[in-house]
């Protein structure tokens, strides 16, 4: 079985974004749900007191290598379910995959904590309908160009967006994932997973040191502190990667590259990329830009865990270049490509 999900590029409405279209019909935001901006803060301010006391924790030994060992697995897990799972494969369609496997990275981007998969999906896809103009959920760019206004634009960007009164609308933006039975299961069973996601480390950690210091270090640094970590990764890609870094490819919005988020990020910080060819399965596509997630891909791609994988066009990124020069640091890109260029330059006689 395949989990079939809808390409929104091919959704009816209006193109926008990079080929993504702005769906017509239902309601664009619908009302959060009382009580919601309350949980939300819990998640958010939680994780980051204990990035806070991580410090003098720390300090006080309260650190050691099965805490360390636990936070990176349970870190790759929820970083990769979201970049190649969230992001990647349900938002923009870039690979197929059986259903065992949609269902396996719906589960792992729910351990991230940042939303359920259909929530996620929505946002997302409405970000990139609307990117960096009115109607954005979360544009730095929303109180204008101003320095006092960018500053206030990406503290918004970064977490205040979570905040707002009104929610992306499932039913506009992410209706494949609501329709899907095993997708839409794993979105209703979100609060259990988050609760297994801050439990597990704990029961590991306890068991691994047969002691309840080591389950409370484990929920501590494998639990709250990676949550946190998890979180401010991925909200510095809809923040800083949409005013600070270089913009080599040609888009209709602000967002940029930024090669020391690259790492942490699993490769989601070469944002520029992404924001002109959507849907493509890599997003760092010159050579030297590290993309964890599209190694990953490529590797299932290899086991037949997904296919009809949308690699990247050398030919049709380097048009999008702003500077024609750099097509030879493309990955793929070849001397017929590059004697193609030059003959189409050349004068004819």
């Amino acid at each position: 079985m395949t989990a079939i999900v809808e390409d929104p590029s091919t959704a009816p409405g209006k193109p926008d974004r990079g080929g993504l279209a702005d769906p017509p019909g239902r309601s664009v935001t619908e009302p959060m749900a009382r009580g919601m901006r309350t949980t939300i803060a819990v998640f958010v301010a939680v994780p980051l007191i204990a990035v806070a006391l991580a410090i003098p924790v720390a300090w006080g030994g309260w650190l050691g290598w099965t805490d360390l060992i636990l936070a990176g697995i349970f870190y790759v897990i929820a970083a990769g379910g979201i970049t190649v799972g969230f992001h990647r494969h349900f938002t923009h369609g870039s690979f197929k995959a059986p259903t065992w496997v949609s269902v396996a990275l719906a589960i792992a981007g729910s351990t991230a904590v940042e939303g359920s998969l259909d929530q996620w999906v929505a946002d997302h896809r409405r970000h990139h309908a609307r990117s960096d103009e009115e109607g954005d959920p979360h544009s730095p760019w929303r109180y204008g160009t101003s320095r006092r206004a960018v500053a206030k634009g990406l503290v918004y960007a970064h977490v205040g967006w979570l905040f707002d009164g009104q929610q992306t609308s499932i039913e506009r933006y992410a209706p494949d994932i609501r329709a899907h039975a095993a997708l839409q299961r794993v979105s209703r069973y979100f609060p259990w997973i988050v609760l297994s996601t801050i439990l597990a480390p704990a029961i590991l950690g306890g068991l691994l040191t047969w002691s309840w210091e080591g389950a409370l270090t484990a929920l501590f640094w494998a639990g709250l502190v990676r949550i946190a970590l998890v979180h401010h990764v991925t909200w510095s890609i809809n923040s800083i990667c949409h005013v600070f870094g270089q913009r080599p490819f040609r888009s209709r919005d602000n967002s940029t590259n930024n090669r020391w988020l690259a790492l942490p990020s699993l490769g989601e910080s070469w944002h520029n990329l992404h924001h002109a060819e959507p849907t493509a399965a890599r997003h760092g596509v010159l050579r030297g830009q590290v993309d964890i997630s599209a190694g990953v891909i490529r590797t299932m791609e290899r086991l037949r865990l997904a296919r009809d994988v949308r690699w990247p066009n050398p030919a049709r990124l380097a048009a999008k270049l702003q500077d024609p020069m750099l097509r030879h640091r493309i990955r793929g890109w070849t001397q017929a490509d590059e004697a193609r260029v030059t003959a189409g330059s050349s004068p004819s006689h």
